[in-house]
């Protein structure tokens, strides 16, 4: 056997022992609430200090009493001083200007200096409009012209609704370009621009396209 017959035997007390403590422990009520201690306040009596009375307090003699000969003339009997809330002009050194007289108003009018900057503005303003007119002009004769028998076009879209087909083609035509559409099998609408004899004209008319409707188009050869 593991434990002899003298361990079990010092097992045994040692349980009956503990048994013995904690079993009248917890089988005992508890004290009433009247014997259990109870805490204990003590207030101390207050320190008594001792009153003195205190005077009260003199005017420096550096400070003087307000003489009544210094109270403005104008003060209320309350003692209040009225305030002017009119504004008032400020004063400054400088003259007015004068205004100009008719002599001067006459002088300033027939001012050659001024007549030459006039002169000088509607001589940039005419060369503008002359300048807008000539790149209008450039603008149209750089794109090639379309020819009926060529097989070179510049496809600009295709469109699912014919509106917008329409749309885009107006305002090309309104640019000075040849537009025409076809539509496809799968119910979409293409717009072409041209066409053109040489693949040439076709590269020149998609770069005119892009510089003056800002429309990005593809070279393609189209057949009957």
């Amino acid at each position: 056997m593991k434990y002899g017959k003298t361990e079990r035997i010092s097992g045994i007390v040692i349980l009956l022992a503990l048994l013995a403590i904690f079993v009248p422990w917890l089988m005992s009520d508890p004290a009433p609430r009247e014997e259990r201690p109870q805490p204990s306040f003590v207030i101390e009596k207050p320190t008594e200090v001792e009153r003195r009375d205190v005077p009260a307090p003199e005017r420096p003699s550096t400070v003087n009493e307000p003489s009544l000969s210094s109270t403005p003339s104008s003060a209320n009997s309350d003692g209040y001083i009225p305030i002017d809330v009119s504004p008032r002009t400020p004063q400054t050194d400088q003259a007015q200007r004068p205004a100009a007289s008719g002599s001067d108003a006459a002088t300033s009018d027939n001012d050659p200096i001024a007549d030459l900057m006039a002169t000088n503005n509607s001589g940039s303003n005419s060369g503008s409009g002359s300048n807008s007119t000539s790149n209008t002009a450039s603008q149209s004769s750089s794109s090639p012209s379309a020819s009926p028998q060529g097989q070179w076009a510049v496809q600009v879209g295709s469109f699912g609704e014919a509106a917008n087909a329409r749309r885009l083609g107006e305002q090309l035509s309104g640019e000075g370009f040849t537009v025409y559409q076809r539509e496809r099998d799968n119910n979409m609408t293409t717009v072409f621009v041209g066409p053109y004899a040489t693949s040439e004209d076709g590269d020149a008319a998609m770069t005119s396209i892009k510089e003056r409707a800002n429309v990005q188009g593809l070279l393609v050869r189209v057949r009957d």
